[in-house]
């Protein structure tokens, strides 16, 4: 049995995911604590500390806008824990002729209900690289 606190976060990200897809950044923005650091995966042009939540708003315009309109993510499912809660999704985009199509997990650390931190962690990492670059 979880214990209420990570109920509650995972009803936060799941408000997150929510506002992302909707493109709802000025929520996203309250969702995220003053100093979060957002872990973007991999090596190519994009991954990464993103630390602030201008910097973490910043990198998801740039991954819609390298998309050009074509950015899909469908959350799968969320697992609360003790420390951490964590977002299943699937990502589509289509950039330069190629579709980029595979599943990703972003692990969240909360406090006083906010995202601190978000570390992705993506099926293909050098797919991606390749992909976002």
């Amino acid at each position: 049995m979880w214990e209420m606190g990570s109920q509650e976060d995972a009803a936060l990200v799941r408000r997150g995911y929510e506002a992302f897809i909707a493109g709802d950044m000025d929520t996203l923005r309250e969702l995220f604590a003053d100093d979060i650091v957002w872990h973007a995966a991999g090596t190519g042009e994009l991954a990464g500390d993103k630390k602030g939540p201008d910097a973490v708003l910043a990198y998801f315009g740039e991954l819609a806008s390298r998309a050009t309109g074509s950015l899909k993510v469908t959350l799968e499912d969320v697992a609360p824990g003790d420390r951490y809660t964590v977002g299943i999704q699937s990502n589509h985009a289509e950039r330069n002729g190629r579709t980029l199509d595979q599943r990703q997990v972003v692990v969240f650390s909360i406090s006083d209900g906010k995202v601190t931190e978000a570390r992705e962690m993506l099926e293909d990492t050098a797919l991606g690289a390749d992909f976002w670059s």
